[in-house]
Formats: C-alpha cells, structure tokens, sequence
C-alpha cells in the first residue's frame, strides 16, 4: 500500500530475550506470530524454561509471559509514548509490539481484521466517523492524550499578512478538515455558515477575510508544501513530525482548555468486544500511568498533553 513507508517495532521481554519478527510488507498482515485480537494474549515459554536451563513455578511462569500485544500507531507521538510504555509493560510480562503507520486509513483496517489488537493514532471525532463511512466496529478502549491543533507558518509568518491568492493548506478528511477551518474562522481568516460545526467542509466557508485559496491535502502532506503555501493547519503529531513546536512556533493554536481540544482526546482503538481483554487493559492502564505522563510533559512542550478524564 503506497501510503505506508516505515514500519518500526519494539520488543521488550522480562525473563529473557525473545525473538518476535514483524515484516514490512504491502498488502499484507503485520507479518509477526502474534494471534489476531480475536484471541490477543496467549502464554508465552520463556526461553530459560524453553532451554531447561531453569525450573520456574507456574506462578512465575504466568507472571513473566503473558504474551504480545500488537499496537498499530502513529510515528510522533504515538509510537514514541508507546516505547516509552514497553518497559513497564514488561515488567508485567507483556511484550509489547508496535508498528507505525504514516497514513490514517491502515491502522484502522487491520484493527478491524483482528491482524493487530489495537491502534493509537486516531481521536474519537474520526474513529466515530471512519466506523460510519467505512461499516468497521471499532470502539475507545481509553482515551491518553490530546494534541492542540496549530496554524503554522509557510512563506508567511502571520496571519496578517495574508493576501488574495494566497493559499492554506489543510487536512482533507471529514473531522479533521473540519477542526482546521473552525480554528481558522476562530482567527478572523474566514467565517463558516451557522451550524457547520464539526462537519464543516470548504463548501461551508461563508466569507474570507481576503481571497485566499483552501488547499485541502491528505493530513500527511499538508506540512509537505509549507514552502509552497502561506500558512499550514496541522494535526499536533504531524506538526511534531515537521521539526515545528506549537509554543514556539504556531500562528495560533487551540488552547488546552478549549472544548475543541478536549473533545479530540486520541484513544486506543481495539475491535467490538475487545476492550476488557487483559492486554488491552494492561496497556491503557500504564498509558495513564503517572510515568508516562510526566514523559509526555516533558517531551512536547505542549504539542501533546495527557488526558484527564
């Protein structure tokens, strides 16, 4: 599949090392051994035991290998929160595998066909949308952070500079698009008809302050053509992605208090039915943790911050 360039994997085990191989491939399943969701965890030999090397009580056994979790997820931050997670999971007797998607469509897919056990990308706002549009059966097993919503600088750096022809660019998916145009009605660039709200499209732009052009683009290319457009809206990861920090450097973002920024809390997505399994529950537990939280704090600089429910 073209849009997805870069897998990457992290593997953690308590007992001993155990080898856990996830392909990179188009088309296909993750490529790693892990069992679908429909059957997440199962227990895994510890390669003393395996080995005969050393004689382990079935309690022992139980508490350091309880099996793989398989996460599909976003680079930044996602993937990052995730390998800061493993560790601890570890401690718990899972492994922890993660690979990373650069497109919004993907992880959702192999959620839904139980080839991975969840995915941690998406806020709920699409997830509820994908579910409509696509006939998939995905649920919020715990919401972990939010990412404000940033207009940031292309060949212009304020927004007082904008002139007719110049161009915006923004995400086109239905949520996403929609978020874009409402911060920017928020900072006097446009104003939408009454009652668009969360749906807004481009066909709901009333007025525009001047003439611009609004270049919607696949979320991860909008930041591709900030040398070509006068300003960019970007999703937190993707701003992250582009080396732009939302302090420093946006135009104006969504302050962490606004509803708009609470309302896009990004989840753990697992299949229907799957959100009291052991795994999962185990990982959203330590994705809430006190540890990864301050990791957040301390990573982002605002871009990302926990979610306190």
């Amino acid at each position: 599949m073209k849009n997805q360039v870069t897998k990457k994997v992290f593997a953690f085990m308590t007992a001993s090392i155990l080898s856990v191989g996830l392909i990179a491939g188009c088309g296909s399943s993750n490529g790693s051994d892990a069992e679908p969701a429909a059957n997440p965890v199962e227990p895994a030999q510890s390669a003393e035991s395996a080995a005969g090397t050393e004689q382990e009580t079935p309690e022992t056994t139980a508490a350091e290998n309880k099996g793989t979790i398989t996460v599909a997820a976003s680079a930044t931050p996602h993937a990052e929160i995730l390998e800061q997670a493993a560790p601890i999971l570890a401690e718990q007797g899972w492994t922890l595998d993660v690979t990373i998607f650069d497109d919004y469509i993907l992880p959702n897919n192999v959620v839904e066909s139980e080839e991975f056990n969840a995915n941690y990308f998406q806020h709920i706002p699409y997830l509820n949308s994908f579910n409509e549009e696509q006939g998939t059966h995905l649920v919020n097993a715990g919401g972990i952070h939010y990412e404000p919503f940033g207009i940031y600088p292309g060949t212009k750096s304020d927004l007082s500079e904008l002139a007719d022809g110049d161009t915006v660019a923004v995400p086109n998916d239905t949520t996403n698009e929609a978020r874009a145009l409402l911060l920017l009605e928020a900072n006097g660039v446009l104003t939408l008809k009454e009652g668009a709200g969360l749906e807004a499209t481009v066909n709901d732009i009333e007025e525009k302050k001047v003439d611009v052009e609004i270049l919607e683009l696949e979320a991860a290319q909008v930041a591709r053509v900030k040398d070509e457009v006068a300003f960019v809206v970007l999703n937190g990861n993707y701003a992250l992605q582009a080396g732009f920090s939302v302090a420093n450097d946006s135009v104006a973002y969504e302050t962490s208090d606004s509803e708009a920024a609470k309302t896009y809390v990004n989840v753990i997505a697992v299949k229907e039915g799957h959100e009291e399994d052991e795994g999962i529950k185990a990982l959203v537990e330590v994705l809430k943790s006190d540890e990864i939280k301050q990791y957040i704090n301390d990573t982002y600089d605002g871009a990302v911050i926990p979610f306190e429910e």
